[in-house]
């Protein structure tokens, strides 16, 4: 390694920094890595969800290890005018069983917590505590930044893990309950909002509220009213086993070239949500992020500089591919008012099945596209037309409200 601390230095022990030091480690075992994360614990305090049907079977294979709950029966979604059944496998993983997959796959002293990371370079980490670490490649994955390139709205949500007195009665995940007040938080401005429910166990359930918000604000007194709501009429009430929080992106549009130049660091490649690789409309970032880790591991022996052009090539083709779902967005969010979006979801979920797994792929074909887009459409033509020219806000940083 010529005196180098290792070969491979990943940033960020989120999901895409966990899943290419997995990779690694798989298909490259002889090669030294090192995991730096600035928090106590690898993947933070998170839920990832995806469809089996979202993953190649060499990504499957790569997800094989990791203790996750899986729902083979299918799921529902529930809307006012809709309630449907479908039968795509879901599938679920906290990130206390990321962690701990890692924390027993991972070579000792792959891992790295409670390491805060003051600047990065080709070749190097430096440490805020003044230590170095040094390495032929450098992969930056600390997550998506608030940017002026990029715009479109956000998908700001709470969820819960309840624990139940007597059995909840739910056998297969609600995706979406729409069927709920789409009054947005104060400070959202517009938003469609839908409930997400895990059936996690006979008394075990994680109740999330979730919004398509016009702005970031994190309300958390609010949605941990609303959650309170749901479950009281629902009859979910229990003990609470825990929280979670996010606010994420959902990209409209921008100019992608600026976004990569504002992150780009000579020799340093960047991946997960900081590189742009996240489903620019659903926010899903674990498919995307599995595929990455993958090519990561097939090149692992590139050079720095050569391995940051391959990931920013990849990331400005994922970009490209990803025109026609930022339309969606932009049809979602200027097109449709916001007590009305609800009906934008409830007209994609009566389509042929086929054509929904496609699309939370991110792998519509030209026909998927054509389908969604023709036939009675759920908003006014003219403001579906308006919606596909017009510009949403820039993404920048959310203001979060703590519960007293």
């Amino acid at each position: 390694m010529s005196g180098r601390t290792c070969d491979i230095a990943v940033v960020g022990g989120g999901l895409s920094g966990g899943l290419i030091a997995l990779a690694l480690a798989r298909h490259r075992p002889e090669l030294s890595v090192r995991l730096v994360e600035a928090g106590p614990a690898i993947g933070g305090k998170h839920r990832w969800s995806w469809f089996k049907t979202d993953l190649t079977p060499e990504g499957a294979v790569l997800m094989s290890g990791f203790r996750k709950a899986a729902w083979n029966n299918g799921y529902a979604v529930h809307f006012p005018r809709l309630k449907r059944d479908l039968d795509a496998s879901y599938l679920s993983l906290t990130s206390e069983d990321f962690a701990a997959a890692l924390t027993r796959e991972l070579a000792d002293g792959t891992i790295m917590l409670n390491r805060e990371v003051a600047r990065v370079e080709g070749g190097a980490v430096h440490l805020a505590n003044g230590e170095s670490v040094t390495a032929r490649s450098v992969i930056d994955c600390r997550g998506f930044s608030p940017t002026q390139a990029l715009r479109g709205g956000w998908q700001v949500f709470m969820g819960r893990h309840v624990r139940t007195p007597a059995p909840h009665g739910i056998v297969k995940p609600v995706i979406m309950d729409a069927c709920v007040d789409q009054v947005a938080p104060a400070g959202n401005g517009g938003a469609y909002r839908f409930v997400y429910v895990l059936p996690l166990g006979a008394h075990d359930v994680f109740v999330e509220d979730t919004y398509y918000a016009d702005r970031p604000d994190l309300d958390r007194s609010m949605l941990s009213g609303r959650i309170d709501q749901y479950c009281r009429e629902r009859g979910l009430e229990g003990d609470p086993q825990g929280f979670e929080t996010g606010v994420l992106p959902v990209i409209t549009g921008g100019n992608f070239s600026a976004f990569q130049a504002e992150h780009r660091v000579q020799g340093v490649a960047i991946a997960g949500g900081r590189g742009g690789f996240v489903h620019p409309l659903t926010s899903y970032t674990l498919p995307v992020a599995v595929d990455v880790a993958l090519a990561v591991a097939q090149d692992a022996d590139l050079p720095g500089e050569q391995l940051a052009a391959k990931l920013e090539a990849q990331a400005r083709r994922h970009w490209n591919a990803m025109g026609f779902y930022r339309a969606l967005g932009r049809m979602l969010f200027t097109g449709a008012a916001p007590e009305e979006r609800y009906r934008v979801f409830q007209r994609f979920y009566g389509l042929p099945e086929p054509l929904i797994e496609r699309f939370y792929a991110g792998q519509s074909h030209f026909s998927d596209r054509a389908r969604v887009l023709i036939g009675k459409p759920p908003i006014p033509v003219w403001r579906g037309a308006h919606a596909l020219f017009s510009k949403s806000p820039p993404l920048l940083a959310p203001q979060s409200k703590e519960l007293p």
